[in-house]
């Protein structure tokens, strides 16, 4: 009987997938006849795009592609300008760096130190209508008695069951309660999680931690609460650097600028509409396909897999889960105010507002915002009302950029969330009821966070070899799925890596080896090639599947 339902298993998915490739057939004889012959295609131009582009450029010796259906490149890590002129990202992304290659492709991108505005993170974590310095766990010592106390008790609870665990963490629930225990726990850190996530903290797993979520020094904190005295900076984001105009898209409008033009195909041109993988070809929004031998996709692999049209691919991506980015922006007339001084970005885990996290975008750089001669009329006060008078006056003008969370689990009225975001701004005292709003933003992104949950590893283990047994490699913040290393420089860098790969077998570190990337101390991880130096490691292999043979 067990050999019988293998077979049927198996007939099943055979004929799901000939349904799949038939439909794709179709799709693919309606193209245009003209096409295109590469040796790699590169699909997708955000970071990761990039990466894979501008190293194939340096090695020089494939020929290759790269597309992407947005008009300019930047994917993810993209910045929108209001009609008003205020500057928006799609989401908060600063730059830091764990690889000198990353450093060394954006400042050839943007080479002049006028270029950049350096800062000092200077973040906080709302809590009972008082700024706590982030990260929480750290400084319990700012928070009221009563709260110190129970926060206290948690770690020390905490503390002692971690000493005779014999197992690791089941989920990231557990690992929180085993590092900060119940007081910091119910404090910040589930209702904090949950608004990012948009899942309980149950529901995901503990393996894409690493530099992400700092473990509290249990003596120190203690020794912090008596002396009433604050904790340092912690983090690889304590210190890090944002482009002077442009926002963070601007960075990869110029990389992409440094690739030859005939080599990138983006607007329709550049839009998959679907992947032959059988016969190595890929159908574009203007009817022409490309052919191919290797395939760097930085699309969603969920998205991917539908390109793809095989329905059992298809279905394995559905133990992926993500959640939906709302990016909210909020242009004030008036100079900044001292209550907002210079800070960065602030944490909200309490209930009063919709957001998880606000950004002063403005304190980025003086070019976020118009100058503050541009007559701008106001919109609305703070509190909802009307304002009295709608004639355009002049500014000065500064902006707060908002992020929330959206699932199944967590809905959220898209009709409402603009102004809920407004009220959430009075409700924690960031904005006043009086002030004036003379621009607003609102954009919703479905793929915004790649979650981490207990099913991600099972999925990804049989997934991405799937996709690589066809010469297809899955790369990027959703390409890969893996969170861990889905900044600005990990991304970039997963698409150097899979270039280098594709041509020369090279290890990929960034993408296997994510704890190794992340932990190492900054002289030895800034790695100027990865390949060599994971070469010089012992009793770690890479697999060889290079495009070009190895002398």
């Amino acid at each position: 009987m067990a050999g019988n339902h293998a077979d049927h298993q198996a007939h099943k998915r055979q004929m799901s997938k000939s349904n799949g490739q038939e439909i794709l057939h179709k799709v693919l004889n309606k193209a245009d006849t003209s096409a295109s012959d590469v040796d790699v295609l590169v699909i997708g131009a955000g970071p990761t795009g990039l990466g894979a582009a501008k190293r194939l450029h340096q090695i020089n010796d494939p020929s290759w592609m790269i597309v992407d259906g947005s008009d300019i490149p930047g994917g993810l890590a993209s910045t929108d300008i209001t009609p008003e002129g205020f500057l928006y990202d799609v989401g908060g992304h600063v730059i830091f760096s764990h690889y000198k290659y990353f450093d060394d492709c954006i400042d050839e991108a943007l080479p002049n130190e006028s270029d950049w505005y350096q800062h000092q993170r200077i973040s906080y974590v709302r809590y009972k209508g008082q700024w706590v310095p982030y990260p929480f766990q750290n400084n319990i010592s700012m928070l009221p008695k009563e709260d110190q106390v129970e926060a206290l008790e948690g770690m020390i609870d905490a503390a002692m069951e971690a000493r005779v665990a014999n197992t690791k963490p089941k989920d990231f629930d557990e690992w929180i309660m085993r590092n900060v225990g119940e007081g910091i726990a119910n404090q910040f850190m589930r209702p904090y999680n949950y608004k990012v996530w948009a899942v309980p903290t149950t529901k995901m797993q503990c393996q894409w931690l690493g530099e992400r979520v700092a473990a509290p020094n249990l003596k120190l904190v203690t020794k912090n609460v008596v002396l009433n005295k604050a904790a340092g900076n912690w983090g690889p984001n304590a210190t890090f650097r944002f482009p002077a105009e442009g926002g963070t898209g601007n960075i990869w409008i110029n990389v992409a600028k440094t690739l030859p033009k005939e080599k990138c195909r983006f607007g329709d041109h550049g839009r998959v509409q679907a992947v032959d993988a059988d016969n190595k070809r890929v159908l574009l929004g203007d009817g022409t396909t490309v052919n191919y031998q290797k395939l760097i996709s930085t699309m969603a692999v969920d998205s991917l897999c539908e390109a793809m049209r095989n329905d059992e691919l298809k279905e394995m991506t559905k133990g992926l889960f993500y959640s939906t980015t709302h990016v909210i922006g909020v242009g004030i007339r008036g100079s900044r105010p001292e209550r907002i001084g210079d800070k960065c970005w602030l944490y909200f885990p309490e209930d009063n507002c919709p957001f998880y996290r606000a950004t002063i975008f403005s304190n980025y750089s003086p070019n976020n915002q118009p100058q503050a001669d541009k007559k701008l009329k106001t919109m609305q006060l703070a509190d909802g009302s009307k304002p009295s008078s709608t004639e355009e006056k002049e500014g000065p003008y500064w902006s707060i950029m908002l992020e929330v969370s959206e699932s199944s689990m967590k809905p959220v009225d898209n009709e409402k969330l603009l102004q809920d975001s407004i009220q959430g701004l009075v409700n924690t005292e960031m904005l006043q009821p009086g002030d004036e709003i003379v621009s607003t933003y609102h954009r919703r992104f479905d793929h915004g966070y790649p979650t981490p949950s207990l099913e991600r590893e099972g999925v990804l283990k049989q997934l991405l070899p799937r996709l690589y047994d066809q010469d297809i490699l899955s790369r990027g913040r959703f390409g890969s799925w893996r969170y861990e290393v889905g900044n600005q420089d990990h991304s970039f860098m997963l698409g150097v890596e899979a270039a280098d790969h594709v041509v020369n077998g090279a290890a990929e570190l960034t993408l296997n080896y994510p704890d190794f990337v992340n932990t190492r101390v900054n002289s030895e991880r800034r790695l100027v090639d990865g390949a060599q130096y994971f070469k010089s490691l012992k009793g770690i292999r890479s697999e060889d599947k290079p495009l070009r043979p190895k002398s």
